[in-house]
C-alpha cells in the first residue's frame, strides 16, 4: 500500500498515512485530494483514485517542532546505509564513545557501522581503536522524519516539501 503526505491547510507538512487512511479522510471531507496516483482502491461498489498528497481543510496548530525520532533505520537513512568507518554496507549501528563508557544514546553518538567494523572497534573509541569516521554523527536536519517514514520520497511530494524548507 502506497502512502500519502498529509499537509496542514497552509500546505505545511504534518504527516505521512496510508492511502487508505487518506482516502478516509478525504471521504469523510476533512481533506481534499491534491494529487493522486491514478492507482484504484476499491471496494464493493465503489473505486477510488488513491491520492499521494491530500490537504486538510481546517488548520492543526502543531505545538511543537518535529524532530526524527532516533531509531535504527533513522541511522541508516541518514548514514545512507554507508559503514562510517570502512564505507561498505552498513548492517548495525555504533556508539562513537561507548554506552559503557558514558556515551549516550544521542543522534550525535551513533553512526552506521559493518558488523566487521563494530566488532574490531569493540568497547573503544575510534581513536583507540585506530579507526577513523567518514562524516562526523549529527542530528538530522529538519523535516528528515519523511524520509525515515517512507525512506524513498515520491515525486509527486517535492514540490510540498520544499515549500517547508
Amino acid at each position: 500500500m502506497r502512502s500519502a503526505l498529509v499537509l496542514n491547510a497552509t500546505y505545511e507538512p504534518l504527516s505521512v498515512v496510508s492511502a487508505r487512511r487518506a482516502l478516509c479522510l478525504v471521504l469523510a471531507g476533512k481533506a481534499e485530494v491534491v494529487h493522486d496516483d491514478g492507482n484504484m482502491i476499491r471496494s464493493a461498489t465503489l473505486a477510488f483514485s488513491a491520492p499521494t498528497v491530500i490537504r486538510l481543510r481546517y488548520v492543526v496548530r502543531v505545538p511543537f517542532l518535529r524532530r526524527t525520532a532516533l531509531s535504527r533505520k533513522a541511522v541508516f537513512i541518514r548514514d545512507q546505509y554507508a559503514c562510517q568507518y570502512c564505507g561498505g554496507y552498513a548492517d548495525s549501528i555504533d556508539h562513537v564513545m561507548p554506552r559503557s563508557r558514558g556515551g549516550r544514546h544521542t543522534w550525535e553518538n551513533v553512526a552506521a557501522a559493518c558488523r566487521p567494523c563494530n566488532l574490531r572497534k569493540r568497547d573503544r573509541t575510534p581513536d583507540e581503536a585506530g579507526m577513523r569516521l567518514a562524516n562526523a554523527p549529527r542530528q538530522p536536519r529538519d523535516g528528515a522524519w519523511i524520509d525515515a517514514s517512507v525512506g524513498r520520497v515520491p515525486e509527486d511530494w517535492l514540490p510540498y516539501l520544499a515549500r517547508a524548507s
